[in-house]
């Protein structure tokens, strides 16, 4: 029996970690939803009953003390990630934690020295996404590491006019990382201020150079009439496109195309290529729990850990501060 529990109830958990959860426990004989927690009782018991945990609580101590689960899963805003991260991993549960993993490198070190060797994952969806999973699968079947020459992410949003958007923009930022199989060894950032869409509102350009020799170009463009996250990789004879399928936005449910010196080999609608057509599993929600529970139950490291999160958020932090550069 694998026992699970989870913090956080609000609207992120609902849409997309509690259906993967109630998934996960129909497909895996043996896993109990054993409790969910939140600071507002109703979010809890309303999130209990409609994703069949057990018991809901509204003190965290209290819940890990009284359930002693096998895992448990972080649902909760940016501000209070770290602390909460810190005394979970303090108390030995084995944890995966939404993204971004702290505000800051600094929030990230705490967390790895709190961490020790217990395991954990953090839950960068895109990674686990089946569109994007496909295409790193084909990218590792085709093109040699030094024959990747650029990869280029394409996020917009509609109405974001948050004056920080690099908790979002994160989310590009490890996906290039992820396709790319490098870090960035350097990046010049360019803003451009949207001062009638309010303060601090800005599209936001990151022209990268990887560790690999690879460049990358990401654009983040909150305030734009879709809603939409697409990635192009270029490689020697081969470019992939892929249109990649977050919530019901308009690419939805996604689509991959390959091309070989000018010939089109593939092109495959994203539902062709997820487990059920559901926004939470062509997100890769679901995936990332299996990722995690399959890990743990083979005695291996989940991944990424914080560690390998680590860049992701320097990068982001970049971002929030306005940097023109970052190096490696």
């Amino acid at each position: 029996m694998t026992k699970l529990a989870t913090i956080g109830c609000g609207e992120h958990a609902t849409g997309s970690h509690g259906p993967a959860l109630a998934l996960y426990a129909a497909r895996h004989p043996g896993t109990e939803l054993q409790a969910c927690c939140d600071l507002d009782p109703g979010k809890a018991e309303r999130y209990r009953a409609r994703f069949g945990f057990a018991r809901a609580y509204t003190d965290l101590r209290r819940m890990l003390d009284t359930e002693r689960p096998d895992a448990v899963s972080l649902v909760a805003p940016v501000e209070r990630t770290c602390e909460l991260a810190c005394s979970i991993l303090d108390w030995g549960f084995p944890l995966l934690l939404e993204k971004p993993p702290g505000r800051t490198v600094a929030e990230v070190d705490q967390m790895i020295v709190a961490a020790g060797g217990i395991a954990h994952q953090v839950a960068f969806n895109r990674r686990f996404a089946p569109l994007l999973r496909e295409l790193k699968r084909e990218l590792h079947a085709r093109v040699a590491p030094a024959e990747l020459h650029h990869v280029r992410y394409e996020m917009t949003r509609v109405g974001r006019r948050d004056p920080d958007f690099s908790t979002t923009a994160i989310h590009g930022i490890d996906a290039v990382r992820y396709l790319a199989a490098s870090d960035y060894a350097q990046i010049s950032f360019r803003y451009q201020p949207l001062p009638g869409a309010g303060a601090g509102v800005a599209n936001i350009f990151l022209d990268a150079v990887m560790a690999s020799g690879a460049t990358a170009h990401l654009a983040f463009c909150p305030v734009a009439g879709v809603v939409i996250e697409r990635a192009a990789v270029h490689a020697r004879d081969h470019t992939f496109y892929a249109h990649v399928p977050m919530w019901d936005a308009f690419d939805a449910p996604g689509r991959l195309q390959h091309l070989e010196r000018g010939e089109l080999r593939r092109d495959v609608l994203g539902h062709e290529l997820a487990e059920l057509d559901q926004a939470f599993v062509h997100g890769g929600f679901y995936g990332e729990y299996v990722a995690f529970l399959d890990s743990l139950r083979a005695g291996q490291a989940p991944s990424p850990s914080l560690k390998e999160a680590r860049q992701s958020v320097a990068v982001a932090d970049c971002i929030r501060e306005r940097r023109p550069e970052y190096h490696a």
